[in-house]
């Protein structure tokens, strides 16, 4: 069997910068087992498949070592890969997944999620929580993420984890965000319990960040910035209980997969 990939690199409009993802459009679904040994193989920290079902198409994503629930930049980099390689005539594409139903719109060069506002609750292991992360932390919330807002861009800049103790804490994963310089507010994500020490950029955090920055900062329009070492730029908008998280992908290769 042959399967043909896709590796993209989303939240950005050139390669080698923003957040890679490797994409395969399936007639039908693979067995588990063997998604996630394709996934281990790529060793990107997503690869997304999806499967047409009636009018719209089922997506799945898997790190390295796990099926996740919920990914931004994948699904970012399957849009693009649907419009840009299979040429779907529609200007949006409806998604469902285990986190409930999705889209992606094509507007002006730009692709728009539209994934479900999370609201993060404040939580009390704060001292656990600076040591794993190693900063000090202005306020620290939670949903299924870890949600620590530091004193300013630097901070975020500096912020240095332990990798281990990080993975032992009860989230998915770990977000240290604050107010940006030239953007509204940038962030970091760490998940080393998945698989990812640092993502490089992650589209669902931001169905947390946007909520938490949008009622801070009293504007429902903003711009974000993930300042990890590839980086990348999302807009950003909360429409009720809806965010719509903006970017531009860039096609880096195509192949085939070989299984024997």
């Amino acid at each position: 069997m042959q399967l043909e990939f896709h590796q993209v690199d989303a939240f950005s409009n050139q390669s080698f910068s923003g957040n890679p993802a490797m994409v395969y459009r399936l007639d039908t679904w693979l067995a588990d087992e063997l998604m996630q040994k394709i996934a281990a193989e790529h060793n990107l920290a997503e690869t997304a498949f999806v499967v047409r079902e009636g009018q719209g198409w089922h997506i799945r994503w898997f790190t390295p070592t796990t099926e996740v629930p919920l990914c931004g930049h994948a699904t970012l980099a399957s849009a693009h890969v649907l419009f840009e390689i299979y040429k779907e005539p529609v200007e949006r594409l409806d998604f469902t997944c285990k986190s409930g139903p999705l889209s992606v719109t094509r507007e002006g060069g730009r692709l728009w999620l539209d994934f479900p506002a999370i609201t993060a609750s404040p939580v009390n292991v704060i001292p656990d929580i600076e040591r794993a992360l190693g900063v000090k932390a202005v306020e620290v919330l939670a949903s299924n993420e870890l949600f620590v807002v530091l004193e300013s861009e630097q901070a975020v800049l500096d912020c240095k984890p332990d990798m281990v103790a990080l993975a032992k804490l009860p989230w998915l994963g770990a977000i240290v965000t604050a107010r940006g310089e030239q953007h509204d507010f940038v962030s970091r994500y760490f998940a080393p319990a998945i698989g990812i020490n640092e993502d490089p950029v992650t589209g669902s955090t931001h169905c947390l960040l946007i909520p938490y920055w949008s009622k801070r900062l009293g504007k429902s329009s903003l711009t974000a910035f993930q300042r990890s070492a590839r980086g990348g730029a999302l807009f950003c908008q909360l429409e009720g209980d809806r965010v719509k998280i903006g970017g531009h992908a860039t096609l880096v290769a195509s192949g085939t997969l070989m299984l024997g």
